[in-house]
Formats: structure tokens, sequence, C-alpha cells
């Protein structure tokens, strides 16, 4: 009979083979392990391995990679950092193992009903792929992170990018500068010069190389705004939210888009003037 501490890593062994092929190759420690459960019981080595830190951080790892991508929020855990929420709740392996367990039955006691000599196949991964989207569900459902998931996805932070050209940072970094979202002001004007190359209205510092000159532009944007009137703001605020000259025409009563036209380039004929004055 095996005996180990509840705290042991072995319990996680049950997770080694449930990870695809192509997953374990990735994990030096885990693919050395032998698919067989007599073998490791045999070897002193073996049981060493298990309660090594490379073996924790490894499996840790994997789990992360299969449980993250069912969160909802693109890309792969690769493409963010430790300062992701969503990054750091992928990790929680205690609750995959329990959960994985419940939903199959496969445990460190199935484990250890198996015959002597077995060897382990490895999984199906569109199964094992279905089976963490199953239980990242029930996850999220019982430990009640669906509000906490919510205001992460509103509301995302450059600290949680790698800083890599990858398509999710791209996308933040868009909606960022720029965002198209109604429930949030943009400082942005940048949308009022695509068609004029020549009239640099404005131009937003990147805020993680300089803070204080995105501070700066944001007070400057605001008190630009405050100076034009109300009608004016509203054309720049649906321009800024993606309506084309057409749509503002007819949600502010124009009777064709070049009245629109008109008014936008009064702002950007202003906006000069005000910037020459600062």
């Amino acid at each position: 009979m095996i005996q180990f501490p509840l705290d042991s890593n072995i319990r996680y062994l049950p997770l080694v083979y449930l990870l695809p092929s192509d997953l374990i190759d990735r994990c030096p420690t885990l693919c050395a392990l032998p698919r067989c459960l007599s073998e490791i019981a045999a070897s002193n080595e073996m049981m060493d391995m298990i309660t090594g830190d490379a073996f924790l951080k490894e499996i840790m790892d994997a789990a992360a990679s299969l449980a993250f991508p069912h969160f909802g929020f693109g890309g792969w855990k690769e493409h963010y950092t430790g300062y992701s929420p969503v990054w750091r709740l992928s990790y929680s392996l205690p609750i995959w193992a329990k959960l994985i367990e419940e939903e199959t039955g496969w445990g460190l006691q199935a484990l250890f009903r198996m015959k002597p000599g077995t060897q382990i196949p490895f999984p199906d991964t569109e199964r094992i792929h279905e089976l963490f989207g199953k239980v990242v569900k029930r996850a999220i459902e019982e430990q009640g992170w669906q509000p906490m998931l919510d205001v992460i996805k509103e509301m995302p932070c450059d600290e949680d990018f790698e800083p890599w050209d990858t398509n999710v940072r791209k996308d933040f970094l868009r909606k960022w500068y720029h965002t198209r979202s109604k429930k949030v002001q943009t400082v942005s004007l940048e949308e009022l010069i695509e068609e004029d190359e020549d009239a640099s209205i404005f131009y937003i510092p990147d805020a993680a190389q300089n803070v204080e000159a995105y501070v700066i532009a944001k007070d400057f944007v605001e008190r630009f705004l405050a100076t034009l009137s109300e009608k004016d703001r509203q054309i720049v605020q649906l321009r800024q939210d993606g309506y084309s000259y057409v749509e503002i025409a007819d949600a502010l009563g124009y009777k064709n888009h070049s009245g629109v036209i008109k008014r936008i380039e009064a702002v950007k004929k202003k906006f000069k003037e005000y910037k020459g004055k600062e």
C-alpha cells in the first residue's frame, strides 16, 4: 500500500495521465514519468521526482493551459502575465483535480485500483479539451467568479498582457486608446482626422511608456471638448463611438450627412486654434 501526505504532489498524478501527448511532450519532468503506476512505485527516483518542485510547476502550467481558453478571454495563457486575474484563476489546480474526479471518476483511487503493470494510454485530445471546458464552467458557477470575470473583461489593464505583438494585446490597445464602447467615454479624437492626414488634431501617448504625458493629453482633450457646443460634443462623441456620418445625421436631426462633415471640419479648425493658444 502506498502512503503519502494529503498535501503531497502525488494527488495530482491522475491529471498527468489526462494531458494530451502534444502537451506533455513540452514538460520534461512529466514526460519522464512512466505510464504505469507499478513502475513509479518501484522507483525511488520517480517518487522523488513527483514530490519535487519541477513536477508541481509543470502540472500547474499544463493544467492552466488547458483551463485558460475556457474563461472566454481570447488568446492563450501564454499571452497574459501573472498580473492578469484570469491567468491566476487558470492555476486553480486543486479545483481542477477535484472537479475532474467528480465529473469522470478519475482520481487517485481509480489510479490505485488499476491492475499492476497496466500501461495508461494517452487520452483523446478533443475529449480532454471538452472536459476542461465543463469543469471551468462548473468552477465559475460554484465559486461565484462570473461577476468578477465580467469586471475584468470590461476593465482590462496593460499589465495583464505580455509585451508581444499578439492579437489580444493589439485589441486591448485599440480599445484603450480609441474605445468604441458606448459605456466608456474615450479621450481620443483620432476618428476626426481619419480622412485628413495633415490635420493631426490629437495623439494619445502610450500610457505604458509615459503615464505623465498620457494624463496631460487626456486633460487637454477634456478642456477642449468643454469649449464646444452641446451639438458639436454630441457629434464628436458619436463619431468616436464608431457611427458613420449618415448615422450621426439621422441621430441628431440633420437633413443629410454633409452638415455633419461641415461641423467636424469646424471642430478641427477650432482644435488647431485652441492648440495654438496653449
